[in-house]
């Protein structure tokens, strides 16, 4: 296996890359390493370590509540002189996904026809809910409040760029529809005719700056998108080939708290609620500086919290956001999220990087001091360094490995993999990961019959880092566990993966 592993790495295309493997049984015996005592970007790895420390510390069977509160005097005829506030409690799934999750069928495609859920269908239940306890008007504001956690929608070094798409859309307690907006272009009828530009969900929100047109038959995309920091200016502008498909892009949602307050004002209008006032976010600015300490016991134990993440979700100071704390406070509305157990699956299987990210900030809220990143990449590393991984082995600055401060070992990510496998909850665990083969971001990798459905691991890139790892059930039967970084690759190449895809399955030949 040594010697197989050595000729792959000397392949021209990736000689120059830097690579680090650790391999070792289920017991913690060695196997077979190179470099695993270097650091590396761990990329979507570090969701690993995020969702076990979620899993064990969290618990399976964990759930948040999002909550509409009415506060004010209320009067006949269903009048309200207040505000309605809904409250976010880092419900990482209001939106259309199904759970729990299901895995396609190996080469089939989704049936472009079947839309699916609704993306806003939560939303529209807890409208439901309000306009059934007979309020008919509201003379105040709607109020999409996100103060569980304070407002820190972007971790340390996440790349500008990034927070123009789905993927590195901002983090909010109160998350809606994964904090994104489908933006589909589709070719007009002619060649030089405008191509058109739809919006899912159809809401006020983004200004659109459209120069789109039809270009040749056969000529392609040319789309491109664009929005400023801070800007609510989405420039749409380039080309689109006659008679070619639509080019579909998920676009994150600049303030998801703001974004739900609108939605949720559009319901109850729809549903004969008038509302005088506007719909407006509330967030909590952090006011204390943290620093991302690399040493351990900086956390607060569970015990010592006076409430619970599931309890924390009253919002406070309202003489703050100019509200009257007069009349009286009602629950008008509620929806409870699907377990934690469900939505770790979603995190690891599509690599989802706000749902790693909401994780770690209720890691902080719940074991640390507040809904922090600083406090959850905390209560990390004390369960890393309590499971055995070396403290000078990692370094997380978030939940997702979005950021490119983010190191760790391929040794720690193998000692985390092996910790887990003894745990009460690795079964939960071990089946969210993307399975080679058949489903998430493995689904196209390992597709032979020798290991298709038999490595279990988390994939991760960030522009020239590359990383896999988990576990593979081998030629002998016997499961060893694995882990694969890569550095410094090629921009734009994918042989590092290739190779990688290799060393896989010499792994699982030789043992």
């Amino acid at each position: 296996m040594a010697q197989t592993i050595a000729g792959l790495l000397e392949e021209i295309a990736v000689a120059r890359d830097h690579w680090g493997i650790a391999v070792v049984a289920m017991d913690g015996a060695p196997i077979y390493s190179l470099n695993e005592g270097q650091l590396f970007q761990p990329a979507s790895n570090a969701k690993l370590f995020t969702t076990a420390a979620a899993m064990a510390l969290l618990g399976a069977k964990t759930t948040y509540q999002t909550k509409v509160l009415a506060r004010g005097v209320f009067g006949d005829g269903g009048k309200l002189t207040g505000h309605l506030v809904l409250i976010g409690n880092g419900d990482a799934n209001l939106s259309g996904r199904v759970l729990p999750y299901v895995a396609p069928v190996p080469g089939q495609k989704p049936d472009a026809s079947e839309s699916g859920p609704a993306p806003l269908r939560y939303l529209e239940e807890m409208a439901d809910q309000i306009a059934a306890t007979g309020l008919k008007s509201l003379r105040g504001d709607v109020i999409g409040d996100d103060t569980v956690f304070p407002w820190e929608p972007y971790a340390q070094d996440w790349a500008i760029d990034d927070a123009v798409w789905g993927y590195g859309a901002p983090v909010s307690a109160l998350s809606i529809n994964d904090n994104q907006i489908k933006v589909t272009v589709t070719p007009g009828d002619a060649v030089g005719a405008p191509a058109s530009v739809v919006i899912d969900p159809a809401m006020p929100y983004y200004t659109l700056d459209v120069a789109m047109t039809t270009g040749a038959a056969k000529s392609g995309s040319t789309v491109q998108m664009e929005r400023a920091p801070g800007s609510k200016v989405l420039r749409i502008y380039g080309a689109i080939g006659l008679h070619g498909r639509p080019d579909v892009e998920e676009i994150a949602i600049q303030d998801p708290a703001a974004y739900a307050a609108i939605a949720l004002k559009g319901m109850l209008e729809a549903r004969g609620v008038h509302v005088t006032g506007e719909a407006r976010a509330r967030h909590r600015v952090l006011l204390d500086t943290e620093s991302f300490s690399r040493e351990s016991g900086a956390v607060v134990d569970a015990a010592t919290k006076e409430v619970s993440p599931q309890q924390r979700i009253e919002p406070a100071d309202d003489a703050a956001f100019g509200i009257a704390a007069t009349g009286e406070e009602r629950t008008l509305a509620s929806h409870a999220s699907a377990a934690l157990s469900e939505d770790v699956v979603v995190t690891n299987k599509e690599s989802q990087n706000l749902h790693a990210e909401l994780l770690l900030r209720q890691l902080g809220l719940a074991r640390g001091r507040d809904g922090t990143i600083a406090q959850g990449a905390r209560v990390v590393r004390e369960f890393l360094v309590n499971a055995g991984v070396d403290k000078d082995d990692f370094a997380f600055l978030d939940g997702s490995g979005l950021s490119g401060h983010d190191l760790v070992t391929p040794r720690a990510t193998a000692r985390l993999l092996q910790y887990a496998s003894g745990q009460t909850w690795f079964a939960d665990w071990k089946s969210s990961l993307p399975v080679g083969g058949v489903d998430g971001s493995l689904e196209g990798r390992f597709t032979k019959a020798s290991l298709m459905g038999k490595v279990f691991a988390k994939t991760g890139t960030l522009g020239e880092a590359r990383a896999l790892s988990g576990y593979v059930e081998c030629a002998s039967g016997r499961m060893v566990i694995f882990s694969i970084m890569v550095g410094n690759h090629l921009p734009q190449v994918h042989a590092d993966r290739e190779v990688m895809d290799k060393i896989v399955e010499a792994i699982a030949a030789a043992n």
